[in-house]
């Protein structure tokens, strides 16, 4: 083992010895453990920043042990430290809101040593350098994750989505396990930096195949369409532990792409599947979303449109945008689930509005028009100022602004839309805007450390045209919803939407219903 220590593996040593002293301590308000969590969380957070200046004056320091296949190491990066911070920024939060939320409860204690031994794995799949400390980090992440789900044991709807994140999540890591095998075999090597450069000469058939599988891990433990059930399921859990899993466990996924983003992107087939799956994944977690009349269920449905839009982010290269994705996600899921308890009070006190004018066909079409006209006004002057934009980023810019133009077309609807349609016009400069001001700040933190994005071919043209396409039909049949809204067959559809396709219920079917899951 290497004489050098990484400040960020201070962390999650921390944070599992206070897990163990929780585990044994008293049930029912033990003690000083909530406030001794607290602090923990916090003395977790401080060494995430002194990683930082680590960084800063030394660069990446990397502490390893073992060997080839057995080689376990830690390496906190600009993104592992990056991540390092988030994930300790959040697991502190959520662990103050646990002392309120938990006051009282029959298992306390256990429900902070657990806690505690979650966010120390988590810490450590942030800074993992290598294909066994990825491995290992996630079976010990899945593991604390079910017994948080079943903190309420009594309870048959935590049983079953216990049951559901173990198979899913225990698939995720068997894929993940046979692609770190395979890699070796074909490479020789396990460490993170050499696969990358190994990448770079091409992939052997045995590598594909191990891409092919680090794809559907990731898929897995993104909860993305069709195995998105376990996701929306898991609202039977505390609210903490809600708070921990959608703002910060989901994204794992996205940052196993990300850590393999060379070998990943020498594959053109992993790269058109991540477009195709995260981009209809978005499309439908987004669709159904709107259907949830439940606060958490439809924070939930949020979250499988924004891991499917991630996905779609890491497809077509953009892996720094995919990054801040995961960062901004984080941070406002970690908000929205804390204080989801408030959210009706808020929805209840707010000012009811009369009649919203539905925009017509030709409506539509010139606020789409319009939307997009500013955006390339504000990509052109970008490009010509700063530096060319890729394809991918252009596209990407333009799915985001397809969201801006159903207010432009309300302006338009308005009865005055003078003065609404300069609003929501100037709405969409400012989000064109700030879309290529965080894409300059995402490559300017990470781009050295990521690979560029590749340069379109035949397949990337018609991936992104593809995306363009289905984000703008869909953006357009929103738009034009209320002008249908209450025909037979959008009222049917609506039905269909808001039980998610029944999809949840076949792998209901599938586990055995409420049997599988038991604490151990």
């Amino acid at each position: 083992m290497s004489l050098a220590l990484p400040i960020g593996l201070l962390a999650p040593v921390l944070l599992l010895a206070g897990s163990v002293v929780a585990l044994f301590a008293p049930g029912r308000r033990p003690a000083v453990l909530p406030r001794l969590a607290e602090v923990l969380a916090l003395g977790a957070l401080a060494i995430a920043v002194g990683n930082f200046a680590q960084l800063a004056l030394a660069g990446p320091v990397e502490a390893r042990v073992g060997s080839g296949l057995w080689l376990l190491a830690v390496r906190p990066d600009a993104i592992g430290a990056t991540m390092t911070l988030l994930v300790a920024f959040i697991g502190w939060v959520v662990v103050r809101y646990s002392r309120t939320y938990l006051d009282g409860e029959a298992r306390e204690g256990a429900f902070h040593g657990l806690m505690l031994a979650t966010l120390a794995g988590v810490l450590v799949l942030v800074q993992a350098a290598s294909l066994p400390t990825l491995v290992l980090s996630f079976v010990a992440v899945g593991f604390c994750l079910r017994q948080l789900l079943l903190f309420y044991p009594e309870r048959a709807e935590a049983r079953r989505a216990a049951a559901k994140f173990t198979l899913m999540w225990s698939a995720g890591d068997a894929a993940l396990a046979l692609a770190a095998v395979l890699l070796w075999w074909s490479t020789g090597v396990a460490d993170l930096a050499s696969l990358g450069a190994a990448a770079s000469g091409g992939l052997t058939p045995a590598a594909h195949v191990a891409v092919a599988l680090v794809v559907l891990a990731a898929a897995l433990k993104t909860a993305t369409f069709p195995v998105h059930g376990w996701l929306t399921a898991v609202m039977e859990a505390p609210t903490p532990v809600s708070a921990l899993l959608h703002a910060g466990i989901i994204n794992a996924g996205g940052l196993l792409l990300i850590r393999l983003a060379e070998l990943v992107q020498a594959s053109p087939g992993a790269m058109a599947a991540l477009v195709m799956l995260g981009g209809f994944t978005a499309l439908f977690g987004a669709s159904v979303m709107l259907t949830q009349s439940a606060v958490k269920t439809s924070l939930a449905w949020s979250t499988v449109a924004q891991m499917g839009f991630m996905l779609l982010q890491c497809g077509l290269g953009l892996w720094p945008l995919a990054l801040l994705h995961i960062v901004a996600h984080a941070l406002y899921k970690a908000h929205a689930f804390l204080a989801s308890g408030n959210a009706v009070e808020a929805v209840a006190a707010q000012r009811r509005p009369g009649p919203v004018a539905a925009p017509g066909p030709g409506a539509v079409a010139r606020a789409f028009l319009i939307a997009l006209a500013l955006y390339g006004m504000v990509a052109g002057g970008f490009s010509w100022i700063v530096a060319p934009k890729s394809a991918q980023a252009l596209a990407l810019g333009a799915i985001l602004i397809f969201g801006v133009a159903y207010l432009v077309a309300q302006g338009l609807a308005d009865a005055a839309p003078k003065a609404l349609t300069k609003r929501t016009a100037a709405a969409s400069v400012a989000a064109s805007v700030a879309y290529f001001s965080f894409h300059l700040a995402a490559f300017a933190a990470w781009g050295s450390s990521l690979p560029a994005s590749p340069s379109p071919g035949p397949l990337e043209w018609a991936l992104i045209t593809l995306a363009l396409l289905s984000f703008g039909l869909v953006a357009v049949a929103q738009t034009l919803f209320p002008l249908w809204a209450h025909h037979p067959a959008a009222v049917g559809l609506r039905v269909h939407l808001a039980n998610g396709l029944y999809l949840n219920a076949a792998l209901d079917r599938l586990i055995g219903g409420f049997r599988i899951a038991k604490p151990l």
